[in-house]
């Protein structure tokens, strides 16, 4: 299974010196910008952000499929990242605590638990490659509505 992105630096003309943007291979496009520190003018989001957000959409898809194919009803799923770094370059993620929101109606825990646990065991492939550096912690709650 493969998968296309392209990356393109928007150049000196562009709106800052450090802005890019990224179209992948859905056919969708995105924009990345630096810190006005490192040259950028804080256009868009910096690409770690970007990781950390990726992140999050990938826990956070697996942990909706898992509880809907078991029929649970699931009516919103959201997830806060609190991440940190190393303080030298590479500047990787050293821990990250991912704390999800889960609402539905009649959503038990132990479900709710399970479906984050069986993402980030099993099929979040970016929780994975973030485990290699980064402590990984969850916590949850569950929202009646």
């Amino acid at each position: 299974m493969s998968m296309d992105c392209t990356v393109s630096w928007l150049g000196p003309e562009g709106p800052s010196g450090m802005s890019f943007v990224a179209e992948t291979g859905s056919g969708h496009v995105l924009s990345m910008d630096g810190a006005p520190d490192g040259g950028g003018r804080n256009l868009a989001p910096r690409p770690m952000e970007m990781v950390l957000a990726g992140t999050g959409g990938c826990t956070a898809y697996d942990v909706v499929l898992i509880l809907k194919r078991g029929r649970h009803d699931v009516r919103g799923c959201k997830v806060v990242l609190k991440a940190e770094r190393a303080t030298s370059d590479p500047k990787v993620f050293t821990a990250i605590n991912f704390h999800f929101v889960v609402s539905g109606k009649g959503l038990k825990p132990e479900i709710v638990e399970r479906a984050i646990g069986l993402s980030h065991e099993k099929y979040c492939s970016a929780t994975a490659i973030l485990a290699k550096t980064a402590a990984i912690s969850t916590s949850y709650e569950v929202v009646e509505v």
